[in-house]
């Protein structure tokens, strides 16, 4: 903490020194979109002298002083992400842009933003940083129960996505404090919400499990969230009989099997490669009437290691249901058939005398290769079986990556692209909308049969 004669704006402004910048730990890859003038910022702050931190200050103030809100607030959100492409810049600027942010006419100070910036105070080890943080919010925020345990569970679970224990345990410890004081049942339950996922999150389901029997034994029940968060972290750790335990206890607690807490179990099977399981949990799935998603597709698909080698080059794909099963795996062609035999695509087409449209929003490269593919055989039967209502326009909607890694680059795009060249499709971009490929149905019907 700092002490009285230390003023706490000199504090969070105090800029680190460069050879700190090795605790940041290893680069993780990019999985947060960044807007176009956000990218040109960074990268020219990239270039510039890094002892320079008058600069780094000048060029952050001009910045937020010509940018549009959502302009600022998106490139800061980029400097706060665990997965920052900019995880150095990230170490100097993220505090100082918060600060310069925080003092423009437009900005009105939330809890939740507060709590991001002192996550990545307490991953970078900048804990005095970190405790005036904490102190500004608890002047900010009213005197009440309810919303400082908001702020707590804020600050929590972003210190459980940056992978900070002691943040974590530190959060614990407020909100642990602030249940021993409050008798509002919201604030339990959203305490020990909070409590037992960010323990999941960091990797302690076993601490976890005793938080939720320490819910039971204060009358509260634990709720499909806190069981979901056990077995998925259990499952992350390939403790798979003990996931297989919470999804039983889950269940004899009244709360049913469902496709979110599904896709867990398989993301977690398929992170360990063990591919007969999944056949057995898509079967069961089946069995209990669990519905198939989107998710269930990516989950499933992203942990065949021949299907994702394949992806690697489009020019290598096949270009057919028949011809992709031959190129996989006796265990990965099991899964392929037990997901194709759902009612994904169904749910992924629309259809009627004016548009039969195929939207891939939200599926990865591999989900969204199969798709297409089940697609193309799909429409060839029905078409080749005489069907007469074929309509004016064939539309498949890939996006136009606005919410990709490098915002305007959709991988979709580019693999549908080439396939499409491959198997010489009358698809085309359409010129009105970049994130579709739009045939004539007349045109498109003719080349399918």
């Amino acid at each position: 903490m700092a002490s009285a004669a230390t003023p706490t704006r000199l504090i969070l402004w105090k800029m680190p020194t460069p050879a700190m910048n090795r605790r940041c730990g290893p680069v993780v890859p990019v999985c947060c979109s960044l807007c176009k003038q956000g990218q040109r910022f960074l990268s020219s702050l990239a270039t510039t002298d890094e002892s320079s931190s008058a600069a780094h200050h000048r060029s952050l103030r001009k910045f937020v002083k010509t940018s549009s809100k959502h302009v600022a607030l998106d490139t800061l959100s980029h400097l706060l992400s665990p997965t920052t492409a900019h995880p150095h810049l990230s170490y100097h600027l993220a505090l100082p842009l918060y600060l310069i942010i925080s003092q423009a006419s437009w900005f009105s100070w939330n809890a939740k933003l507060l709590a991001d910036v002192t996550a990545l105070m307490y991953k970078q080890e900048r804990f005095i940083e970190a405790e005036a943080l904490i102190l500004q919010a608890l002047k900010k925020l009213p005197a009440h129960d309810r919303d400082l345990c908001n702020f707590y569970c804020h600050l929590l679970h972003s210190n459980a996505k940056h992978r900070s224990s002691k943040g974590v345990f530190d959060s614990l410890t407020s909100l642990k404090q602030l249940l021993a004081r409050s008798s509002s049942v919201y604030v339990q339950k959203r305490a020990y919400e909070s409590m037992v996922s960010g323990l999941c999150e960091i990797g302690l389901p076993g601490e976890a499990e005793n938080l939720m029997e320490e819910m039971r034994g204060v009358g509260l029940k634990p709720s499909g969230f806190e069981f979901k968060s056990l077995v998925h972290a259990y499952g992350r750790l390939g403790l798979f009989e003990d996931m297989k335990r919470s999804v039983t206890q889950m269940e004899d607690a009244g709360v049913e099997l469902d496709t979110v807490c599904s896709n867990m179990v398989l993301s977690s099977l398929g992170s360990h490669k063990v591919f007969s399981e999944m056949v057995s949990w898509l079967r069961r799935m089946k069995d209990s009437e669990v519905s198939f998603s989107i998710r269930t597709y990516n989950s499933v698909l992203n942990s065949c290691p021949t299907l994702i080698l394949l992806l690697q080059d489009p020019k290598t794909i096949p270009l057919s249901m028949e011809d992709l099963m031959g190129n996989l795996s006796q265990e990965e062609a099991d899964l392929v058939r037990e997901l194709v035999a759902s009612s994904v695509l169904d749910e992924a087409m629309e259809c009627n005398s004016a548009e039969l449209k195929l939207d891939l929003h939200g599926m990865h490269l591999s989900t969204s290769c199969l798709i297409f593919l089940q697609w193309i055989d799909r429409l060839r039967l029905r078409f080749s079986a005489g069907d007469n209502m074929v309509p004016t326009q064939i539309t498949v909607v890939c996006g136009s990556g606005k919410h990709s890694a490098s915002r305007g680059e959709s991988p979709v795009k580019g693999l549908l692209r080439e396939m499409i060249l491959r198997i010489k499709c009358p698809l085309r971009i359409d010129r009105r909308n970049l994130g579709c490929f739009v045939a004539k149905g007349k045109v498109f019907s003719d080349w399918l049969c």
